[in-house]
């Protein structure tokens, strides 16, 4: 195995074959590749870039360096992937809703990247959920409850894996090559007919510019229906954060609320509504997406939603009461801090990739890649853009381990928030589907 030969192909901008990137992939998982040499490759790509042949070769390459799931259910086996944000918990919501309406969903997620927050790390704020499963178990999760939000196991796209961790602390998580093939590697290999991607666009987004997210959804949209998943994407507002929480307990508490009928912030409706219908529209248990977004908003109205997430929140290790109770057994930080407005007018602006890393500086986020987290803390009751305050309002709450650090960080957050005496036109939080 060449392995040099291959860094200094990709360094110097030059085109890799199906076998190097099939190489690559297998040494990833055996160990030959170091982590030296994949921060290396995965720097050079994001400086460099893949052709889109070389972009299809990578990601089939880490799909194939697992196992590839296979069905026999009797409804169509469906996803959802985010790109990733703030506040983002539509995972948590959506997969449920969707089991509710007759789907099959065996989602695997991933862990915090960057500054945005994992769907992994959240659910394991619950005690006892299990995020890597045996597959046969992963199988007859799917099969008897409906969905089952899990890690990707050794068995599926174990390259990817290891690419992905490597990515988080390399800085180059932006790069829509690597995006690309870590998210299409992982949901082809779990042996799905249908896929809605959310594609963030703005400052909390890994894209903040309209046309580099559209042609990540144009990738993402082209390379998986090659590959014979139909799939949209659909483009989705980050510049403020899509609940009012952000933190792991904090976001598993805030999409319980949801799910429970109490405090369903507008936006996080607007998205698992418009995402779950464009999907259950992909799956042929609808007409048409309109159609869609009505079963999935009475699946939630009815509580057959919340029922599929205790139940599968049962099956893989959790509390069996945990949506009556989940503050009894969610973790709680055990230091509040109210972030107050220091001036009068209308929220203005919000630096979401600063917010994101006062979370990360609490604790609720990783610096290093084996870093443990403190699924406790975050921030919730954030105010949205364009929100009337006086001096003395709640911007938000900070809950930390303790009165120091909470206070270390509230000065930048103070400083993410920009006031001023004109109010915004509400910014619309879904865009263009990509088709």
């Amino acid at each position: 195995m060449n392995i040099p030969l291959i860094l200094s192909k990709v360094r110097d901008g030059m085109v890799l074959s199906t076998d190097e990137l099939s190489e690559f992939a297998r040494g990833l998982v055996s160990g030959t590749v170091s982590d030296a040499q994949a921060g290396a490759f995965a720097m050079a790509v994001c400086v460099h870039g893949l052709s889109e042949e070389e972009r299809v070769g990578l990601t089939l390459a880490m799909r194939d360096s697992g196992n590839v799931q296979q069905w026999d259910l009797p409804g169509p086996v469906l996803d959802k992937h985010s790109t990733g944000g703030i506040g983002d918990n539509v995972s948590l919501i959506l997969a449920p809703a969707l089991a509710a309406c007759g789907a099959y969903i065996p989602m695997i997620s991933g862990r915090g990247l960057g500054h945005t927050g994992g769907t992994l790390d959240k659910l394991e704020s619950i005690p006892g959920y299990r995020t890597l499963l045996p597959e046969d178990e992963f199988q007859k999760i799917v099969a008897d409850v409906g969905c089952a939000i899990v890690g990707a196991g050794q068995g599926i796209a174990p390259a990817d894996k290891r690419l992905y961790a490597i990515r988080d602390v390399t800085s180059t998580v932006e790069s829509i090559d690597l995006i690309t093939a870590s998210i299409l590697s992982k949901k082809l290999a779990a042996g799905l007919e249908g896929l809605i991607l959310d594609v963030k666009v703005g400052n909390g987004a890994f894209i903040s510019d309209p046309g580099e997210a559209k042609r990540l959804a144009r990738s993402l949209v082209d390379g998986a229906n090659g590959a014979g998943c139909k799939t949209s994407a659909r483009l989705t507002d980050m510049e403020q954060p899509l609940a009012r929480a952000a933190g792991n307990a904090l976001e598993c508490r805030n999409a319980l609320e949801f799910l429970n009928g109490v405090n369903q912030d507008p936006r996080l409706r607007e998205v698992t509504l418009s995402l779950g219908g464009e999907l259950l529209c992909l799956g042929g248990l609808v007409e048409n997406s309109s159609e869609g977004e009505t079963k999935i908003d009475q699946v939630i109205g009815s509580g057959q939603a919340t029922e599929r997430f205790a139940r599968m929140v049962f099956a893989l290790g959790g509390p069996n009461d945990l949506v009556e109770n989940y503050s009894r057994h969610l973790p709680e930080a055990p230091f509040l801090y109210d972030l107050v407005a220091k001036e009068n007018g209308f929220i203005s602006e919000i630096d979401l990739r600063a917010v994101g890393q006062v979370v990360i500086e609490l604790g609720g986020g990783r610096k290093q890649q084996d870093e443990i987290l403190d699924l406790s803390v975050g921030l919730d009751q954030i105010s949205g853009l364009g929100q009337a305050v006086q001096s003395g309002d709640l911007l938000c709450r900070i809950h930390a381990k303790d009165e120091e650090s909470a206070h270390s960080v509230s000065k930048n957050l103070l400083s993410a928030f920009t006031i001023d005496q004109s109010k915004l036109s509400p910014i619309p939080v879904v865009g263009e589907l990509v088709q």
